[in-house]
């Protein structure tokens, strides 16, 4: 729809990241637009809030979802850069080691973004809210949905203001469900009559450990770093720098044996460990500027709503609330930003049947991040779940691409840029890059990368 077309309200559920995002396209088709959480929402850009647990730990922007945000928000990356967010070449910039394999670094253009999930959410909130149309109401829990006599079209939905006792019923044109990991979309459709989707679940058995460092640039031999678990040594860490002259610092255990020091003095020993030194220089280097937070990984969870055959209109499920990520992958934010574009291209075909548009298109976005994260989380023998020849084949494919992307940048850019969502898995088997994993692969251990000692690193730090 054009400008001058615009009609109709629209109800968004949920004002995280993919809440603002769905709200900021549907503001190009719908005349009035409302968002309604549940949380007090913080204007400051450094508080957290309970909705968003995930918030006091390491976020990035991966490549794709700066380029959709800057899309979205005209200068998007500027205004976070002066606000003290951290641009980084994601393969030039950034210390990559994976399986053991340290990825050969290049600048390639391949551009992400150090920043803080609140941070980038408190930025993403003020530019939506300050679109034409757009109103966010803070402490309104959403209860359920309005339908028509024969339930085959959403018309609306039921909120509570919080501490209040009479539910507020608004009438809606459509109605996007971003309520998140824990959201009752598919108990909503029940009572409406139609079946639940089939829904897939990964848990990691991942705990974080996260806290915040002073950064003082130049200070340390590289701007960014994620030393990624393997059933072989399952910790990592990842080490993002963020506004605030700070360092975000996340260490990861998987399963039993990736069990983390409850004591903040124990980190550094911790980082000992891990298959690179980065994060232990920082750590032993750098002055803490805030408190250790932990967090047990949720489990992730997929819901299938692209396998249903009956769909009321009027309802989308978007974001977390179709597919929740092991957050360890930084993909949840980015993914996000994917499927605003699919909603935003789908509301351009017109309403008329439009959730089956949207769960077809959004499913395709969904399978790349989803089948590496998953696949990866399954290499490990404790983590239960469905485990198919394609995931076996996958995994090994990868773990010799990992050991070729050690000497070959252009392997290392194949995987950087799929993983990114800037190009399709295709890429992975492009005849150069298939060559080189092959080759590799033949070559064995002979061709591993040795961990290089942090002063060898020669990666200038981005001041930002």
């Amino acid at each position: 729809m054009s400008a001058k077309e615009k009609s109709g309200h629209a109800i968004v559920l949920g004002a995280s990241i993919g809440g603002l995002l769905a709200a900021r396209v549907l503001s190009e088709s719908y005349a009035k637009v409302t968002i309604f959480d549940r949380d007090a929402l913080p204007t400051d850009g450094v508080t957290g809030r309970k909705g968003v647990p995930q918030g006091d730990h390491t976020h990035g922007l991966l490549a794709r979802g700066r380029q959709v945000l800057e899309e979205l928000f005209p200068g998007f990356a500027a205004d976070m850069t002066a606000a003290g967010a951290v641009p980084v070449d994601v393969q030039g910039d950034v210390v990559w080691i994976n399986g053991g394999h340290r990825l050969a670094a290049k600048h390639t253009g391949l551009a992400g973004l150090g920043v803080t999930r609140i941070g980038l959410e408190a930025y993403v909130r003020r530019r939506v809210i300050a679109l034409p149309g757009v109103q966010l109401l803070a402490r309104h829990e959403a209860v359920g949905l309005i339908a028509n006599a024969d339930r085959t079209r959403v018309v609306g939905a039921r909120v509570l203001p919080v501490g209040g006792d009479t539910e507020l019923r608004l009438d809606a044109d459509l109605v996007v469900d971003a309520t998140g990991r824990g959201n009752r979309g598919p108990s909503w459709l029940a009572e409406l009559g139609y079946d639940k989707p089939a829904e897939e679940h990964v848990d990691s058995k991942t705990v974080y450990v996260s806290r915040a460092y002073r950064r003082t640039p130049g200070q340390l031999g590289f701007t960014a770093a994620v030393i990624s678990p393997s059933p072989e040594l399952p910790i990592g860490g990842v080490v993002v720098p963020v506004e605030g002259d700070r360092w975000m610092l996340t260490l990861i255990g998987v399963g039993a044996g990736g069990v983390l020091p409850a004591d903040p003095d124990a980190y550094a020993q911790f980082a000992r460990r891990l298959a690179g030194d980065e994060l232990y220089q920082l750590l032993s280097t750098c002055e803490p500027a805030g408190p250790a937070v932990r967090l047990r990984l949720p489990v992730s969870v997929r819901r299938r709503y692209e396998h249903l055959t009956r769909l009321p209109e009027g309802l989308v499920s978007f974001a977390d609330a179709v597919c929740s990520f092991n957050p360890a992958y930084g993909q949840g934010m980015t993914v996000a930003a994917a499927e605003a574009i699919v909603l935003r291209d789908c509301l351009r075909q017109g309403g008329a049947g439009l959730p089956k548009r949207f769960y077809a298109a959004a499913s395709k976005v969904i399978d790349v991040p989803w089948d590496i994260a998953v696949g990866a989380d399954l290499a490990y023998p404790e983590v239960e779940g469905v485990r198919t020849g394609k995931g076996n084949f996958l995994n090994g494919y990868v773990a010799r691409l990992h050991r070729a992307a050690a000497t070959h940048p252009e392997v290392g850019l194949a995987f950087l840029a799929v993983a990114n969502l800037m190009s399709p898995p295709q890429r992975l088997f492009s005849p150069g890059v298939l060559a080189r994993v092959l080759w590799s692969g033949r070559a064995g251990k002979a061709r591993t990368a040795p961990v290089v000692p942090v002063a060898q690193v020669t990666l200038a730090e981005t001041a930002g």
